[in-house]
C-alpha cells in the first residue's frame, strides 16, 4: 500500500558511474559466457553502493539474467548466520515454490536446505560436524549451477562487511567453485569499516586473487557530478555557490548530499555528519520520531507486525506515525509487510539518539515480543534475535538463557562459529547469574564440553584446547569417567590438528577409563584402533577395533558397525592383505546402502579405489573412483568425501604414468576447500607429478606447505611421503649425500617401512638412493643396503606392485622393468630400464645397455619427464649409444640445451676433482686428496664450472647428478 511513495530526496537522475556501471556489465558478459566471475563492490558509507547495483540490476534483469538479492545482518558480534543466503533462497521459493527448487537438487539433498527454511521438510538427520556444513555449501553450489542452467545468475551480497563467519566461508566456497555456470556474484561492503583486524580482509584477499575476481570501488563524487545531483533532486540547476558549498560539506558521498539538500538553502550547515543525518529526521512529527527510534533498536529492517506490537499501536496509528517517515524516504517498505531504512547509517544515526534507559527498555520489548510470538520475524532468526535483544538491553539473565538456546539452533544450521561466539557469551555471562546452571538445564562443565566441540568444528584449535583443558579442571575421572574419556579423544584430536606430540597418550588413558563395554568404549577404541593402525602399529590397532566392533553389534549400532570395518580394512590394507582389505570394505558398504549412508558407502568406496591401485589394478581403481565421485555429487557430499576419491584416482593416474590428468584432477579436487588432511594428500600427489616433470619450485611449495622440514609427524603414511619427496627433491638438486641423510632417517624408524603398503615402496626408493651414493659415501651406503635388505628379506609379497619393488630392491632391473611393462606403468619401467642399462654399462655390456636405453628413451619422451629424459641421454653418451632421430627429443621437452650443444668432456683429472665437489669438499680438502696444490684445484673448478655452464659449485653438483658425469 505504501510502495509507490518515493522521497523527495532521491535523484531521479544517476549520476557518475559510467566506468564502475560497465564493469559490471563487463563482468556479467563473461559469467554469460560460461565463465564465473565475482565483484568486489567497495565503498564509503552512503557512496552508492546499493544504488549502483539496483541500477545495474534493473538493467540485467531486462537482459535475461535471474537476480537474486541477500543482505548481511548486522547482530553485534554473534551474527546471523547465512542471512543472505537465506533471503536469496528465499526469493527463489517466493518466485517458482519450493517443489520446484528442490528438483533442481540430487535427490534428497533439498533437506540440508531445511536447516535453512522449513518449506524445504525435514532436516536430513546426518548432522556429523565433519561433514554436515560441508554438504550444506555443497547443495548451494548446486543449486545455483542448476538454477544457471536455466539463465544466467547474478546473485548480490550486501554488506558483507556485517556476514558472520558462515556466510564468509561460504562466499569463498562459492568464488572458488563457481567456475564455469554463467553466474555472477556481486558482493559489496563498506570499505571504511575495514580496520586492520576486520575479519573481513582475508577473505577479500582471498577472492582478490582467484581468476575471474574484479574489484571496483566507488569513489566520491566529483564537483560537477554533486551539481548534477542536485539538479536532479530539485528538478532545476542549482546555484553554482550552494553547489560548492554542499560539494564541500559533502565531500562528494551521495547520501550526505542528499541530507544537504533536503535541509533546503535556509538552513545552516550542521557540524558533524551524525547531524547531517539525524537532521532530516529531526523535522518530522515527535510521534514519527519516536517510531524511527524504536524501529532502529529492531535492525535495519523490522516488520510491520513485530513493530506494532513493540510499540502497542494498532496497525492504522501505526501507519499514520510511519508515513511521514516513508514519504521523506527515511524509511523504504520492503516485500509489503515490512519497513527497512533507506541507509544503515540512518538506522545508526537513529539508534545514537536512544537515551541510555531507552535503549535498554526497546531492546527488553523486542526480546521479549519476539519471544512471546516466533513468527514475528522470518523462519530460523527468532533465536539469534532474542539473544542480540536481550544482550543488547544488558539482562544478565536472560542474555545468558537466551544465547544458550541460540547456541543450540546455530548447531543445527551447521552454523559452528556462530555457535562457538554464543558459548563463549554464556560462559562470561555465567558469573553473573547465580543460578545459571539451573536456568539453562545445564552445568558449567557441559558448556565447556560443548564449546570444545563447536571448536573442534570451526578449526578453532587453540580455542578448543583451552575448553578441554577448563573442563578436565571441573571433573573427577573417578564419578565421570566417561565424560573425561570423551574429553581426552578431544584433545587427542587437537594435538594431531596441530601436530603436537601427546595424542595417542590421551587416547590410550581414555581407554583406560572406560573398560566396561559399552558404547563409550566403542567410541574411545574407534578412535584408538584407527589412529595406531595409522601409525603403524597395525596388530594392535586391529585388536582394539575388533573389540569395538564386537561392541557395536552387540548394540545394534549398524553406522558404528560400518565404521569400525572401514577401521579394519584400513589394517588390513596396511599390513599388505589386500584381498580382506576389498571384502571388509565391500561388507561396510553393503551396510551403508542398507542403512542410506552415503558418508559410509563413499569412504568404502574411496578405499576400495587405493585397494586397487595398490593391487596393480590401476585401470580398474579408475573407473570406481569416477562412479564414486558421481556418487558423491549425487550425495551433496564432493567436498568432503568425493574429494578423497579424487585424491586416489590422482594417486592412480600418477601410478599410470598419466601425469598431466592425475595434476589435473588433484588442482580441480583442490578448489573445492576439502579437509586439510585431504589438501595435504592432494598437494602431495601434485609433488609426486613434480619429481617425475623435475619440478623442484613445486615439491619444495609443498613440502613447505605440509611442515615436511619441520613439523611432526604421527601417521606412517605422512611420514613415508614426506620422506619420498625430500629424497626425490635432493636427488634432482644433485645433493644425493641431502638424500642419503634422509634415507638413514627413514631407516631408522621402522614403522615406515614394516608394513607392505608403504614398505616396498620405499625401499626400492632407498635402494636407488643406496645405488647413487656408492661412490660418494661407500660405507654409509652399505650400511643402509644392509639394513632395507634385511627389512625386505621378512616382509611378504602382496600383490604385483610389491613384487616389482622387491625386484628394484634387489636390483633385478631387468624383471623390474618387464614387471612394470605388465602393470601398465611406464614411468617405473623406463627408470627400470635406465638402471639395467647403467648395470650393464658397467659389466662393459654396451649393447645391452643399448638396447635397454633405446627401449627407455622413448617412453620417457613420450611422458614428458625432463629429468628421466636427461640421465638416459646422459648414460648414452657415456657408453657411446646413438639414440635414433625417431627418438631424439625436441628442445622444448627439455631442461637444458639440445644433444647438438652437450657440454665438452670432462678430463679424468676433472672427474676427479668434481665427484669431491660434489661431496662438499673445499679446495684444500681436494688438494690433500689428489695431492696437488689448492691453486690447481682452483684452475680445474674454473674449468668445470665453465664446461658445465654454471657458475657456483653447487649448480656444478646438480649437473653432475643430473648428467651422470661421475658414477
Amino acid at each position: 500500500m505504501l510502495d509507490d511513495m518515493l522521497g523527495r530526496a532521491v535523484s531521479p537522475v544517476f549520476v557518475g558511474r559510467e566506468a564502475e556501471l560497465a564493469g559490471l556489465t563487463e563482468a556479467f558478459e563473461q559469467a554469460r559466457n560460461n565463465a564465473a566471475a565475482a565483484v568486489l563492490l567497495g565503498g564509503e558509507a552512503g557512496v552508492g553502493k546499493t544504488r549502483l547495483i539496483g541500477c545495474f540490476a534493473e538493467r540485467a534483469s531486462g537482459d535475461g539474467a535471474h537476480v537474486l538479492i541477500g543482505g548481511c545482518v548486522e547482530l553485534s558480534a554473534e551474527g546471523l548466520a547465512y542471512a543472505p543466503f537465506t533471503a536469496a533462497i528465499r526469493q527463489l521459493v517466493r518466485e517458482y515454490g519450493a517443489e520446484e527448487v528442490a528438483a533442481l537438487l540430487p535427490d534428497g539433498a533439498a533437506r540440508d536446505l531445511a536447516r535453512l527454511l522449513p518449506e524445504f521438510g525435514e532436516p536430513s538427520g546426518d548432522a556429523e560436524t565433519d561433514t554436515a556444513r560441508a554438504r550444506l555449501f555443497e547443495q548451494i553450489l548446486n543449486l545455483l549451477e542448476r538454477l544457471a542452467e536455466r539463465r544466467p545468475v547474478i546473485l548480490v551480497i550486501e554488506d558483507i562487511h556485517w556476514a558472520d563467519r558462515s556466510s564468509r566461508d561460504l562466499i569463498a566456497f562459492l568464488s572458488r567453485n563457481l567456475r564455469t555456470a554463467p553466474v555472477l556474484m556481486i558482493l559489496t561492503y563498506r570499505s571504511d569499516d575495514l580496520h586492520r583486524q576486520h575479519p573481513l580482509r582475508p577473505v577479500l584477499a582471498e577472492l582478490g586473487r582467484l581468476e575471474g575476481v574484479l574489484r571496483l570501488d566507488l569513489p566520491r563524487l566529483t564537483h560537477d557530478e554533486v551539481a548534477a545531483q542536485m539538479a536532479g533532486i530539485l528538478g532545476t540547476a542549482p546555484e553554482f555557490a550552494r553547489v560548492g558549498k554542499v560539494f564541500q560539506r559533502s565531500e562528494g558521498i551521495p547520501l550526505f548530499v542528499e541530507a544537504l539538500v533536503e535541509c533546503g538553502a535556509e538552513c545552516s550547515f550542521p557540524e558533524s555528519l551524525h547531524d547531517l543525518i539525524i537532521g532530516s529526521v529531526e523535522q518530522l512529527p515527535d510521534e514519527t520520531q519516536r517510531m524511527l527510534r524504536i524501529a532502529a533498536a529492531g535492525g535495519i529492517r523490522v516488520g510491520h507486525d513485530l513493530l506494532a506490537a513493540v510499540s502497542r499501536l494498532s496497525d492504522v496509528d501505526l501507519e499514520d506515525a510511519l508515513r511521514p517517515a516513508i514519504a521523506s524516504n527515511v524509511l523504504q517498505v520492503a516485500d509489503g509487510r515490512a519497513y527497512a531504512f533507506r541507509h544503515s547509517l540512518i538506522r545508526e544515526a537513529v539508534h545514537d539518539e536512544l537515551l541510555p534507559g531507552e535503549h535498554v527498555r526497546l531492546h527488553a520489548r523486542f526480546a521479549e515480543e519476539i519471544g512471546r510470538d516466533r513468527t514475528l520475524v522470518p523462519h530460523g532468526r527468532a533465536a539469534i534475535e532474542i539473544a542480540h535483544h536481550w544482550y543488547s538491553a544488558r539482562d544478565d539473565l536472560w542474555a545468558l538463557v537466551s544465547a544458550w538456546e541460540a547456541a543450540g539452533k546455530a548447531a543445527k544450521t551447521f552454523a559452528y562459529n556462530e555457535k562457538l561466539q554464543l558459548l563463549e557469551r554464556v560462559l562470561t555471562l555465567w558469573g553473573k547469574v547465580p543460578d545459571a546452571a539451573e536456568r539453562i538445564g545445564a552445568d558449567h562443565t557441559t558448556v565447556l564440553e560443548q564449546a570444545s566441540e563447536a571448536a573442534h568444528a570451526c578449526g578453532e584449535i587453540e580455542r578448543g584446547t583451552r575448553f578441554v583443558k577448563a573442563a578436565l579442571e571441573e571433573l573427577d575421572e573417578e564419578t565421570d569417567p566417561a565424560r573425561v574419556a570423551e574429553l581426552l579423544v578431544r584433545r587427542a584430536q587437537f594435538k594431531m590438528s596441530k601436530r603436537k606430540p601427546g595424542a595417542l597418550d590421551d587416547l590410550r588413558y581414555a581407554e583406560r577409563l572406560v573398560p566396561q563395554p559399552g558404547p563409550e568404549r566403542a567410541h574411545v577404541l574407534s578412535k584408538l584402533g584407527s589412529f595406531l593402525a595409522f601409525s603403524g602399529e597395525v596388530a594392535e590397532g586391529t585388536a582394539l577395533t575388533e573389540e569395538a566392533l564386537e561392541i557395536a553389534r552387540e548394540h545394534g549400532d549398524e553406522c558404528l558397525e560400518a565404521d569400525l570395518l572401514l577401521n579394519l580394512a584400513l589394517g588390513h590394507s596396511i599390513a599388505g592383505c589386500l584381498d580382506e582389505t576389498i571384502a571388509v570394505n565391500s561388507t561396510a558398504q553393503a551396510i551403508g546402502e542398507r542403512v542410506g549412508s552415503g558418508r559410509i558407502i563413499l569412504r568404502a568406496m574411496s578405499n576400495n579405489v587405493d585397494a586397487l591401485n595398490n593391487m596393480g589394478r590401476s585401470a580398474e581403481a579408475i573407473e570406481l573412483a569416477l562412479e564414486g565421485e558421481l556418487l558423491a555429487r549425487k550425495y551433496g557430499r564432493f567436498r568432503i568425501s568425493g574429494t578423497f576419491i579424487a585424491n586416489n584416482r590422482a594417486e592412480a593416474l600418477e601410478a599410470l604414468g598419466r601425469f598431466a590428468e592425475a595434476a589435473e584432477v588433484a588442482e580441480r579436487a583442490l578448489t573445492m576447500d576439502p579437509t586439510l588432511r585431504t589438501r595435504h594428500h592432494l598437494r602431495r600427489i601434485r609433488a609426486d607429478v613434480a619429481a617425475a616433470r623435475g619440478e623442484t619450485d613445486v615439491i619444495k611449495s609443498v613440502l613447505t606447505e605440509v611442515d615436511a622440514f619441520g613439523g611432526r609427524e604421527e601417521f606412517t603414511q605422512e611420514l613415508a611421503a614426506n620422506a619420498r619427496l625430500k629424497m626425490g627433491l635432493h636427488m634432482l638438486n644433485g645433493e644425493p649425500l641431502a638424500a642419503l641423510e634422509v634415507a638413514e632417517e627413514v631407516v631408522s624408524t621402522a614403522r615406515i617401512m614394516s608394513k607392505p603398503m608403504l614398505g616396498w615402496r620405499m625401499l626400492a626408493l632407498l635402494s636407488g638412493v643406496c645405488e647413487a651414493t656408492e661412490t660418494f659415501a661407500p660405507e654409509r651406503a652399505a650400511a643402509l643396503r644392509a639394513q632395507i635388505e634385511e627389512t625386505g628379506s621378512a616382509m611378504s609379497v602382496d600383490s604385483p606392485v610389491a613384487e616389482a619393488y622387491r625386484f628394484c630392491l634387489n636390483r633385478d632391473h631387468d624383471a623390474a622393468a618387464t614387471a612394470w611393462e605388465r602393470l601398465g606403468r611406464p614411468f617405473l619401467r623406463a627408470r627400470s630400464l635406465l638402471q639395467a642399462g647403467r648395470a650393464a654399462a658397467g659389466a662393459g655390456d654396451r649393447e645391452g645397455a643399448a638396447v635397454r636405453l633405446r627401449t627407455a628413451y622413448p617412453i620417457a619422451l613420450a611422458l614428458s619427464t625432463p629429468p628421466l629424459i636427461t640421465e638416459i641421454e646422459s648414460l648414452a653418451r657415456r657408453v657411446g649409444v646413438t639414440l635414433t632421430e625417431e627418438t631424439a627429443p625436441s628442445a622444448s621437452l627439455l631442461p637444458a640445451a639440445p644433444p647438438s650443444s652437450l657440454p665438452p668432456p670432462l678430463t679424468p683429472r676433472e672427474q676427479e676433482v668434481l665427484r669431491l665437489v660434489t661431496q662438499g669438499r673445499s679446495n684444500r680438502d681436494i688438494a690433500a686428496e689428489l695431492f696437488i696444490s689448492a691453486k690447481t684445484v682452483s684452475v680445474h673448478v674454473s674449468n668445470i664450472l665453465g664446461k658445465l655452464g654454471v657458475s657456483t659449485r653447487g649448480e656444478a653438483a646438480a649437473a653432475a647428478h643430473r648428467l651422470a658425469l661421475i658414477g
